[in-house]
């Protein structure tokens, strides 16, 4: 008899990478199950072979299971809240943590789960939504090493690479410092573009000309064409980086790091937060800079 595994977590992220869990399985007595509160999301999971069931009823049924939420607070909820995973779940099973959160919530889950016999890995990953829907996500890992073994082929489905990086919060505080750069690179390429924009060049032209040099990087290639063309459809939309960012400045000051540019970069984004952008993908962090010089950085019609 197959093996039952549990998702969590049905969003922008989620979805797909359930999608993805769901097309790679061979053995046709395993089974998904999986839970969101978003009832669209779970239907179409069930119409590509899943099935729906409640967080006790997962935390019973499945030996692995998967959450990818929002923040920490709802992985705490869905795992030790009232008829929660943790009310059901038995010794010897594992739950990985996908979400992005601090790694003082995944030491926290890790204790509890622990204390049950059960395994607990912290797996936040980079490479936003065309990443989960590819299955080309980077994941960094936190926990114990056979955890992360067991772990492993799923990691494969869903992404390029996984490292386990140490024990537990490990991966959590790797993928903070990966919102630092990323989010940070797009507000200093944003504020270069918007300089560039407001002189007259064009900026396409200009994104041709320095992306093959030391100013190159996977965030200019992945929005630059986004902001030039408008498309603020998000990938990684800026709700979720605002969250991240916050996750950011609490956990260095806890640690005594001064980070003065990820603190003026969640400024930032409380600012994008007041004017409605938080829907936005993080490409749209150009608009504060946009606003500040009243130009935007858009294609030149010939």
């Amino acid at each position: 008899m197959g093996m039952k595994l549990g998702f969590i977590g049905l969003g922008i992220m989620g979805r797909p990478m359930a999608l993805n869990l769901l097309k790679a399985k061979d053995d046709p007595t395993s089974e998904l199950l999986v839970s969101d509160l978003n009832k669209d999301a779970v239907n179409a999971l069930v119409q590509a072979g899943a099935r729906e069931a409640s967080y006790s009823e997962i935390g019973r049924e499945c030996s692995i299971i998967i959450t990818m939420v929002p923040n920490g607070h709802i992985v705490q909820e869905i795992l030790f809240g009232k008829d929660g995973v943790a009310s059901t779940v038995k010794a010897g099973s594992l739950v990985c943590d996908m979400s992005s959160v601090t790694p003082v919530e995944s030491k926290f889950c890790y204790d509890k789960l622990k204390a049950q016999g059960v395994g607990f890995i912290d797996a936040p990953v980079s490479g936003g939504e065309p990443g989960a829907v590819n299955a080309s996500l980077a994941i960094m890992c936190g926990g114990d090493q056979a955890d992360f073994d067991r772990m492993m082929p799923f990691f494969k489905i869903l992404g390029n690479s996984a490292l386990l990086i140490g024990p537990s919060g490990s991966g959590s505080t790797a993928k903070l410092a990966n919102q630092m750069i990323v989010n940070n690179t797009i507000a200093v390429v944003s504020e270069a573009f918007v300089f560039a924009a407001k002189a007259g060049a064009d900026p396409a032209k200009v994104y041709q000309a320095i992306r093959g040099g030391l100013a190159g990087s996977a965030v200019l290639d992945a929005k630059i064409p986004m902001i030039i063309e408008r498309n603020f459809k998000p990938g990684g939309p800026i709700r979720i980086n605002h969250k991240d960012i916050k996750n950011c400045v609490e956990s260095a000051h806890a640690i005594d790091v001064p980070i003065p540019y990820t603190a003026q970069l969640y400024e930032i984004l409380q600012t994008l937060k007041i004017h409605g952008h938080m829907n936005d993908d993080h490409g749209g962090i150009v608009q504060y800079f946009e606003k500040l010089a009243d130009v935007e950085v858009k294609g030149v019609k010939a």
